[in-house]
């Protein structure tokens, strides 16, 4: 396994990975749809110039885990949006890669890269019956009650 920082070529990952991360339960959207829908398409596009960031953890056969923070604003809110400033993560390991400390890892190495760039709390959405929120939870994150979407939660990184 390679762990690598995410780039702007890395479109298509995070294409695939968002669609994986829609129908984490059962199909409910195409391709097409992550591409025409404005809430979805956000999370494609990463942006280091606005301080994006990501790693990619990937083998021989290709990528197993990604995880991305995007620092979308009020104008343009992510589903765990809280605030400006803070940037929301996501998260997608493939099926094939889920149960083996892949999503963990990649997290730890996402949060201590927060730390390292003196974020003061990252964001994220998760839905109702996700069995990631555990993760979530492990990690520190906490629900946000007064948030624009539920199942929003945010990690106060010290």
């Amino acid at each position: 396994m390679t762990l690598r920082a995410l780039t702007e070529a890395d479109a298509r990952i995070l294409s695939e990975a968002t669609l994986l991360n829609l129908n984490w339960s059962e199909p409910r959207f195409s391709e097409d749809d992550v591409h025409s829908n404005p809430h979805f398409r956000h999370y494609t596009e990463l942006v280091p110039a606005r301080g994006d960031f990501g790693y990619l953890l990937e083998d021989e056969t290709g990528w197993v885990s990604v995880v991305w923070l995007l620092f979308l604003d009020h104008q343009d809110p992510g589903y765990g949006y809280v605030d400006d400033g803070i940037p929301e993560l996501s998260i997608c390991t493939t099926p094939m890669g889920r149960g083996q400390g892949h999503g963990l890892h990649i997290m730890h190495r996402a949060i201590e890269e927060a730390r390292t760039r003196r974020l003061g709390s990252i964001s994220l959405s998760v839905e109702a019956g996700n069995p990631a929120r555990r993760l979530y939870e492990q990690l520190g994150f906490q629900p946000v009650p007064d948030a624009l979407n539920e199942g929003t939660m945010v990690l106060v990184i010290d």
